[in-house]
């Protein structure tokens, strides 16, 4: 009986995120229109903020409930989730154009956010100085971002069909209650199947919490990729990378009785290896202007390196050692020189474009 429960909880949550998926993108690509914005503000602020409703309320909650670690592996694992997982599935679906904006103005902000993340998590907790810090940066992030998405905005720039203004804003907002509303039902069955699994606070909010609370992004990013607003695609993602940092780490640190405990796992291991990511994206999307499907395959499988090395450790499993040998000796290192290849072929063609 309770895994019938479980299970529907489960369906029924994603039913609910693709359908609020496909409303925001329709109501989001329409707003963007209206107000002269290009698809690409819209995906870094409007879809970014609706997307990560969820990590808010989640991380939120759990702080005043005195889970700082479930909040921190919330975000973490989130963020690591939306790099490798949601853009390597959806370049699989289509090829991912990224814009120049994006990768010399918000890749970098959301390396560097990434690195903040790190950096003041070397105490082991988020102060609420730390917090208040992260709030200010994010304020900055948005209205330095919603300034230059009007300056450049161009008439010639293509646009999709404008909706009525009230049609526009329901669907958002109608987008935005589904995406809240399933991400609960899924957040609550995962948890529940998770429990049973006998996996830790630390395990839960890094792998089902995450990746529940990130289906939002999956389904709009996907949504948006096979409607062809590729911007919204990869701006979603990024923007929504930055705000969980930021805005939620920032709003986390000001609730419950202490500081936001990090976890030494997470500090260790998970905030690196969301670090890592981020730093990735930029020489994969350098190298041509676009995320290839074979790049998302990449992206994909590092996704389940990840997902196995939690899942091995948490359990103490015997093929721990072997896996850590073949990580450092061979997957590292290939990853490596990959990465460095595709960097310099980028900066080759940034430089053949400037001349």
């Amino acid at each position: 009986m309770l895994a019938r429960m479980i299970w529907m909880a489960l369906l029924g949550g994603l039913v609910l995120l693709v359908a609020g998926g496909e409303l925001l993108v329709r109501g989001a690509s329409s707003l963007a229109a209206r107000l002269g914005l290009s698809s690409l503000v819209i995906g870094l602020t409007v879809v970014a903020f609706g997307t990560s409703a969820p990590e808010v309320a989640v991380s939120i909650g759990a702080q005043l409930e005195g889970s700082g670690a479930l909040a921190v592996g919330n975000v973490v694992g989130s963020n690591t989730f939306n790099v490798l997982f949601i853009l390597g599935a959806s370049a699989l679906l289509a090829p991912l154009v990224v814009s120049r904006q994006v990768l010399r103005v918000d890749v970098p902000i959301m390396v560097c956010a990434s690195l903040l993340g790190l950096v003041m998590a070397l105490d082991g907790r988020y102060s609420r100085v730390d917090g208040i810090m992260m709030l200010v940066v994010f304020v900055g992030y948005l209205v330095f971002t919603v300034r230059e998405g009007r300056r450049q905005a161009s008439p010639n720039d293509p646009q999709v069909p404008i909706k009525p203004a009230w049609l526009s804003v329901t669907l958002v907002l109608a987008g935005l209650a589904l995406l809240v509303l399933g991400a609960r039902f899924f957040v609550s069955g995962a948890v529940d199947l998770a429990r049973l699994l006998g996996m830790s606070e630390t395990v839960i909010g890094l792998t089902i919490v995450a990746a529940g609370t990130s289906l939002p992004e999956v389904a709009t990013s996907l949504m948006a990729a096979w409607r062809g607003e590729r911007d919204i695609a990869v701006g979603n993602v990024v923007g929504s990378n930055i705000f969980n940092l930021l805005l939620i780490l920032g709003l986390s640190s000001q609730f419950g009785v202490g500081a936001l405990e990090v976890p030494p796992s997470v500090l260790h291991f998970d905030l690196p290896v969301m670090l890592a990511a981020a730093i990735a994206l930029a020489p994969l999307a350098m190298a041509r202007g676009f995320l290839a499907r074979w790049e998302g395959v990449f992206f994909l499988l590092a996704y389940v390196v990840y997902l196995a090395y939690l899942v091995l450790d948490s359990k103490g499993h015997d093929a721990l050692p072997r896996f850590n040998v073949a990580m450092l000796e061979f997957v590292f290192p290939l990853v490596v020189v990959t990465l460095g290849v595709l960097l310099v072929q980028g900066l080759r063609r940034t430089s053949g474009e400037r001349a």
